[in-house]
């Protein structure tokens, strides 16, 4: 059972029209199902999206163009919303030889297949310091979208032409939760979070000169962060941050 299935259930019992009896009877049903299936070389976790909100996602690296095929079969088998991060051409063109209605999101490196999703709230403000960060943005942005979520994206604002990024603020203050990605040494997130009164998430990149040390120098930026609202994830985990920026705005 997806959650949009167990949200479904859990309505028609509000309204009367499924009786407390009969719901029990499909929530163990439910329940007896193997919350997971072993494909020998993976086992998919199809209870992931009761425990969490979201299903199982597929990290592509280091896994052959069939191996993330099957499962991704596997998962939208189940109804579940696909979504393969970090994914390659030849991935790309395995999964689609199965799923013929994927999409491939080439800047992200991301293979989705949507289904129904209970909405987020509000809006998540993606903010990215270059060009060069987009990569990592989309990522981001496409995880969240995927989840249900509506993303104002904003590119290429960062702190060495202070006047775009000053000229978003009405995004920047209309947003539930903002995203922030940004390489060198990372300084974007601390001037957005002075801006707004919302959580800040930072992604630091690997993009930058030798003394940036590969993501590193943006990452320690970013956790001394002097303003207040702001969390950090890994280097170049725009999954990560979108998955937080989508929890954050569906409480």
């Amino acid at each position: 059972m997806t959650v949009a299935e167990l949200q479904t259930l859990l309505d028609h019992v509000r309204d009367g029209r499924v009786d407390t009896a009969k719901a029990a009877e499909r929530l163990s049903a439910a329940l007896r199902e193997q919350p997971f299936e072993d494909l020998g070389f993976a086992k998919v976790d199809h209870h992931r999206a009761i425990r969490q909100g979201f299903p199982e996602v597929v990290l592509g690296l280091g896994k052959t163009p069939e191996q993330i095929a099957l499962i991704a079969k596997e998962i939208l088998e189940r109804g579940h919303p696909l979504l393969v991060t970090r994914a390659d051409q030849p991935a790309w063109n395995a999964v689609r030889s199965l799923i013929p209605e994927a999409q491939y999101h080439e800047l992200a490196r991301c293979i989705t297949v949507k289904r129904d999703m209970p909405p987020g709230k509000g809006t998540i403000a993606l903010c990215s310091a270059g060009t060069s960060d987009m990569p990592v943005a989309e990522e981001a942005a496409v995880t969240a979208e995927l989840l249900g979520n509506t993303v104002e994206r904003m590119y290429d604002v960062g702190v060495a032409g202070i006047h775009r990024l000053l000229s978003q603020r009405e995004k920047l203050s209309a947003a539930r939760v903002v995203i922030v990605i940004a390489g060198m040494e990372g300084a974007l997130p601390s001037v957005v979070a002075g801006m707004v009164g919302v959580p800040v998430i930072a992604v630091p990149t690997s993009v930058g000169y030798g003394a940036s040390f590969g993501g590193v120098a943006a990452l320690l930026g970013m956790l001394n962060s002097c303003a207040n609202g702001v969390s950090v994830v890994n280097i170049d985990n725009g999954y990560g941050a979108g998955c937080i920026a989508s929890m954050i705005n569906h409480l």
